[in-house]
Parts: structure tokens; C-alpha cells; sequence
């Protein structure tokens, strides 16, 4: 008895009770939470913050560690799970801001922009301490990140850890799921929406999500002003990014060929090329009429494949330097990169993990194979360096003080703001100077889910103790319907705005207000209600700029108001 009253209540003579003892009620909270986040009730779940709240029955009952123990793990897991995100997010962060993606930022920015705005306006309202609004705000639209930030930026302010923050999210964050959820079904009713309508435009590409990939079009050329014009002269006459795959000449035996810069143009050629959909109309305007061709069945020696980037010298390499159509006879049409098709034009710089597909004959695609690598070992295998050196980074950045006019206190952006900065642009610009940076997704979710389980099972204990008696003595309760007026009101704002201003499709609609909100219950209910990939495309377009920016602000009130 005397073994397990230590283990569970520490050993008096070790520090903070023993490693065992710590281990052990680590361990015990992040497995009670996750078996609990596996419960749905009505198809919803609250996931990993489960361990929030076993934590903090683990530590009413005093069931705790060490004070300094619990501040490292809780530090060190919101590191991990930060610079995992940003690893994920970086390779589409600076691309989200083109033009289909930059309307459906300038929404997300509104709904994030409006929440602070609110907890602001509650807080000299009612005049709960800063610190206990910034953690309903985090809470009520379900960003931990957020969490993180405010109550590391308080530590730097005041020299101690506010475990009203935490209070306050646990307080807000189960309604945050469900009246977000609420929300999207309100707009459904609001706008009347037709949901085959919305499903059929939004399969179609309609809306702001024909920026966001490439397509291939068959042509047949009718301009007679390129006849006899080599590929590389015409293409500077349009002015637009596009690759032409493949051709069959008019008057020729009928079968396919591959395209090169100095193949000849001619009026009857058919030929197929990649573009972005903005650009595919003008395209097909300037060279001659759509067509339809089964490629397939007009190639009879050329083939389509796609191959992996794993070889580390390819890191940062431009398609050009490659000369796969000099050497080989095979041509890159296009390359895929954390989900999305991009244009094979000859100065893109290649990453590890890179999809490129190739167009060739058989003997091509064995020596392009050999030469772009296509090893899914190689892949596996972790390529740490990056890693530890971008949080190194990210811990030096994150403790540079920037003084900014009108704020007492100079600014950080902390153990959760440096981090992310650090790794969204180490896996963006790493390659051009050769830093292998790719990490698969096992091993980035791995990261992030032991980042988040230590972060939240700390957080819980920490905030256990007065729990009970905020709820019940301190009018916690009250905090709740703050917590739903952060979280309902800005997104019917932003619902409103999007759909009426800039006639957003609603399935894509629900997906970035889902993202605005940094909330996967949400975005798993959104893709339920339709068979496209809208709800999708639209969370991942907004989610990088909204995860900083509920970071940089749940940093900046504690900064400015605490």
C-alpha cells in the first residue's frame, strides 16, 4: 500500500516526488483523455482537450507534480506542438495569399479581428481580469496555441504562471465546439441554403477555389498567328504560366508526342497543356478551341507516372537544372506539393516530398526514377536536424523584446509565437539553401500530439486546484455565456459578410469560418453535410494566418491590458 500511496502522492524524500511518481500521473491523465476523446455524443467530440479536463480532476484531488516540472513539460510540449504546425502549414502559408485564397483570409482575419474585439469590449464591461477573458477567448474558439501564448507572455510580464487563463478556457471550450457547430447550421437556415446547388458549383470549381490548383486542357490550335512558331517563342506572346505536356500534329500518323521548348506549332495541332483555371481561358482563347482527347489511348508509347522527391541533393534544385527532357526524352508536367498541383515551370525549386509527374516511355521513366529517387525509406526515414535547430531558433526569437508605441512592456513573441514564425519559414525557404526540412505526416503528427498531450495534461493539473471553487464561489459559470457570445457572434458576422459581400459558395463558406475558429469538430461536421472537398480546401487556405493570428493576439492583450 505503501508502494502505491508514494507513486500516486510522490516519494517526501526525492525531488517533486520522484520520477516515477511524475511519470506515472503524466502518463495515467494523457491516457484517461484520450480514451475519453474517442467518446461522441450526437457525432461530436471533444478530442484531445479531454486530457484538460482529466488533468484537472487528477489535480483537485492532488494528484500533481512538481511546480518547476510542470512549467518545463508544459513549455516544452507547447514548443513541440507549435513548430509541428508550422512545418505542416509553412510550404502553403505564402501561397494561401493569392488570389483565390486572399478573399477567404480577409474573412477569416474579420472573424478573428471581431472576437478579439468582443473579448475586449467584455472585459471593460465587466471587469474581469484580462487574463481570465483572453483564456474564455481561447477556449470559446478552441485555439490552445492561443492558450499557450497568453499564459506564457503573462509569465514573462508578471514572473508567474495565471492559472485563471486555463480556467477560463476549460470554462469555454466544450460550447466553443458545439455553438460553432450551431452557428454553421443557423447560416444553413439563414441564407436557405439549396444543398445540391451549393454541392454542384462547388464541384465545379466555382467560388474562390479555382485558384488554388492546376488542371490539364486539350486545345487544338486555330491561331495562325504562332503557325510555324517554336513553343519557347510563343509562350512570351501570352504571358502566362503554363506547360504544354504533349501534341499530335496535324497530318501526322495520328499518335502523340512529347513537348518540348523547340517543338514546332501549327494550325490543326492538338495539343495538351497544365495551367492554373484562371488562366485556362485565355490560354485556350489565344491558341484556338477546347477539345476532348483520350490521351490514353493516343499515346501508345508514352506513359504518365508519378514519382517521389527523396534524394537530398534535389533539395532547393529548379526543374530546369534537372534537364530530364535533354537527358531522357521525359517531361515534368506538374508537381504536387502538400496537396496541391502546381505549374512545372522551369525555375519552381524542388522539396523533399515533392510529387512530380512525368510523361514519358517506359525506358524514360526508369532512368527519371533513378534520378528523382522515388525511395519511400529514404522518406521515412527523420530528418532531425531541421527540427531541433528551428526550435533553437524559434527559443532565441521568441525572447527578443520589441518595443512597440503605446505598450508599457516590451513585446515577445514567446516559447509559442517564435517557434511557429521559425518553422513556417524554415520549411518555406529552407530549401533554396539546401536544408532538407521534409518530415512525413506520421512522424509531424506524432510531434504534435505529444506536444499537445503534455501541454494539456500540465495546463490541467496546474489549474485543478481552484477549479471547483471559481466555478461554484467565483462566478464562473457566468463565463460561459461570454465564452458563447465570443464564439456565435463573429461567426454569423463573418457568415453574413462572406456570403452576401463576396458570394461565397456555403460549403466552402462553413470550411473557412470552420478554420477561423481552429476547430476540427467543426470541419468534420462541415464535410459531413456534402460529398466535395470544399469544407476542406477552404479550412486549409485559412488555418495557417488564423493560427498565428489567434497566437499574436492572445499574446498582444495579455501585453497591452494585463
Amino acid at each position: 500500500m505503501d508502494l502505491l500511496r508514494n507513486l500516486f502522492e510522490g516519494y517526501p524524500d526525492l525531488w517533486g516526488g520522484g520520477v516515477a511518481h511524475s511519470v506515472l500521473i503524466l502518463a495515467l491523465v494523457i491516457a484517461f483523455g484520450i480514451m475519453l476523446g474517442k467518446v461522441k455524443v450526437a457525432g461530436i467530440s471533444l478530442g484531445v482537450t479531454w486530457i484538460l479536463f482529466v488533468g484537472i480532476v487528477f489535480g483537485h484531488f492532488n494528484l500533481n507534480l512538481d511546480e518547476h516540472l510542470l512549467h518545463f513539460l508544459k513549455e516544452f510540449g507547447l514548443i513541440l506542438f507549435v513548430y509541428s504546425i508550422g512545418l505542416q502549414v509553412g510550404p502553403g502559408f505564402f501561397s494561401a495569399f493569392k488570389k483565390g485564397g486572399l478573399t477567404l483570409n480577409m474573412l477569416a482575419m474579420l472573424a478573428v479581428f471581431v472576437s478579439v474585439l468582443i473579448a475586449v469590449l467584455l472585459h471593460i464591461l465587466t471587469d474581469i481580469p484580462i487574463t481570465t477573458m483572453v483564456g474564455i477567448l481561447s477556449g470559446a474558439v478552441t485555439n490552445t496555441p492561443g492558450l499557450g501564448a497568453a499564459q506564457q507572455a503573462n509569465s514573462d510580464l508578471s514572473g508567474a504562471d495565471a492559472p485563471e487563463i486555463a480556467l477560463g478556457y476549460a470554462v469555454a471550450y466544450p460550447l466553443g465546439v458545439i455553438g460553432c457547430i450551431l452557428s454553421l447550421l443557423a447560416l444553413k437556415f439563414l441564407f436557405r441554403v439549396d444543398a445540391g446547388r451549393e454541392e454542384k458549383e462547388a464541384e465545379c470549381g466555382l467560388g474562390q477555389q479555382q485558384e488554388l490548383t492546376v488542371s490539364p486542357v486539350s486545345v487544338e490550335i486555330r491561331n495562325e498567328a504562332i503557325e510555324g512558331k517554336k513553343i519557347k517563342e510563343a509562350k512570351p506572346l501570352l504571358n502566362r504560366a503554363f506547360v504544354i505536356s504533349r501534341i499530335r500534329h496535324c497530318g501526322g500518323d495520328g499518335e502523340a508526342e512529347l513537348a518540348s521548348a523547340d517543338t514546332v506549332l501549327h494550325v490543326g495541332d492538338e495539343i495538351l497543356f497544365i495551367a492554373d483555371p484562371k488562366d485556362v481561358e485565355a490560354i485556350i482563347a489565344f491558341l484556338g478551341r477546347r477539345i476532348t482527347v483520350e490521351w490514353e489511348k493516343v499515346d501508345k508509347k508514352l506513359i504518365s507516372r508519378r514519382f517521389l522527391i527523396t534524394k537530398p541533393e534535389l533539395n532547393g534544385k529548379s526543374l530546369a537544372q534537372l534537364k530530364i527532357r535533354k537527358n531522357f526524352g521525359a517531361s515534368i508536367t506538374r508537381v504536387n506539393r502538400s496537396g496541391v498541383d502546381l505549374v512545372a515551370a522551369p525555375h519552381l525549386q524542388l522539396q523533399m516530398g515533392d510529387r512530380v509527374t512525368v510523361v514519358g516511355s517506359e525506358l524514360a521513366m526508369g532512368h527519371a526514377e533513378k534520378v528523382l529517387g522515388n525511395s519511400l525509406k529514404r522518406l521515412n526515414h527523420p530528418n532531425l536536424i531541421p527540427i531541433f535547430l528551428g526550435i533553437a531558433l524559434g527559443c532565441i526569437l521568441g525572447s527578443i523584446s520589441f518595443m512597440f508605441p503605446g505598450i508599457p512592456q516590451p513585446v515577445k513573441l514567446g516559447l509559442a509565437g517564435g517557434p511557429l514564425i521559425v518553422s513556417i519559414l524554415i520549411s518555406r525557404f529552407g530549401p533554396r539553401y539546401k536544408l532538407i526540412t521534409y518530415t512525413t505526416m506520421s512522424a509531424n503528427l506524432m510531434i504534435r500530439e505529444i506536444g499537445i498531450s503534455l501541454f494539456l495534461a500540465c495546463v490541467g493539473l496546474g489549474a485543478g486546484k481552484g477549479f471547483v471553487d471559481t466555478i461554484i464561489h467565483e462566478g464562473g459559470y457566468v463565463w460561459i455565456a461570454y465564452g458563447a457570445i465570443i464564439t456565435v457572434l463573429p461567426l454569423l458576422i463573418a457568415g453574413v459578410v462572406g456570403r452576401y459581400l463576396w458570394k461565397l459558395n456555403y460549403f466552402t463558406l462553413i470550411g473557412v469560418l470552420s478554420g477561423a475558429n481552429t476547430n476540427p469538430p467543426a470541419l468534420a461536421y462541415s464535410s459531413e453535410l456534402t460529398s466535395c472537398d470544399a469544407p476542406a480546401v477552404g479550412y486549409a487556405t485559412v488555418y495557417p494566418l488564423t493560427m498565428f493570428l489567434r497566437v499574436l493576439t492572445a499574446q498582444m492583450l495579455i501585453l497591452v491590458l494585463g
